[in-house]
């Protein structure tokens, strides 16, 4: 049996080793929701925010069944505690399961250069500007493929007024790029940030990263971040983060 644990804290000696935040959010109550196989004593747990599944304690390939087909997601990126967890993806998804390598970046509150941010956040280019998320952005943005995950987790402009934050790039009043929180926890965000197509390559990305990650200091966050890619690296490591490890994981249709 699956169960969606409300206590919460039950689940939290399985994912004891889980420096990711969106594992935190879950665990906090804040954001998604954490599946387990005991409401009191539980040995198997999933947390699940958005396109995440984080897999934890003793494989079980219910789990795996359950966050594969979660919502009606067509897509899944699946996290596994371990090796055996992995292969256990693996046999469950058959051929529709692709392992990947991710990369974690270290959580360093006093990593950031905060000239060296302000330097970037002013080398908009000519005719962009900044504005702060707003309630008008959140749902413009909804209803934008490429820069949906920006707000997708978030049900209202309240829910992302409470546990988001986020900075986009405009161009003649239209969104064209932004870092904004594809998740928040108590204490931070995870950054998400987009461009689109047409204005990739003009340093639109770090300009808008470097205004998100002040805008959070201003406030007390911290920003997160994980890389999806090496170029996600070499942004974050631009923008003053350092590398911790890569990982695995799987992205599953």
């Amino acid at each position: 049996m699956i169960y969606e644990l409300k206590q919460t804290e039950k689940a939290e000696r399985l994912f004891k080793d889980w420096q990711e935040t969106m594992v935190w959010s879950c665990l906090q109550g804040v954001m998604g929701r954490v599946y387990a196989d005991s409401v009191e004593r539980p040995v198997t747990a999933m947390a699940r925010l958005g396109d995440f599944c984080f897999l934890a304690g003793k494989p079980d390939k219910e789990f795996v069944l359950f966050g594969h087909g979660y919502g009606g997601h067509e897509f899944v990126i699946m996290v596994p505690q371990d090796e055996q967890w992995a292969k256990l993806i693996e046999k469950c998804c058959k051929g529709n399961a692709r392992r990947v390598v991710r990369y974690a970046i270290k959580k360093e509150t006093d990593a950031f250069d905060q000239e060296r941010l302000v330097n970037f956040a002013k080398g908009l280019p000519d005719g962009f500007v900044f504005s702060m998320m707003d309630e008008h952005l959140f749902w413009y943005c909804k209803g934008v493929a490429w820069c949906r995950d920006w707000v997708a987790q978030y049900d209202d402009y309240a829910a992302y007024r409470n546990w988001g934050l986020g900075v986009v790039v405009l161009k003649d009043g239209e969104v064209v790029s932004g870092a904004s929180s594809y998740s928040g926890y108590r204490g931070g965000i995870e950054i998400q940030i987009d461009t689109r197509e047409d204005y990739q390559r003009q340093g639109l990305a770090c300009a808008c990263g470097a205004k998100l990650i002040l805008e959070c200091q201003r406030r007390g966050l911290y920003p997160s971040w994980d890389a999806q890619n090496p170029a996600s690296v070499a942004l974050a490591e631009k923008l003053g983060y350092r590398l911790d490890h890569e990982y695995m994981a799987f992205e599953v249709l």
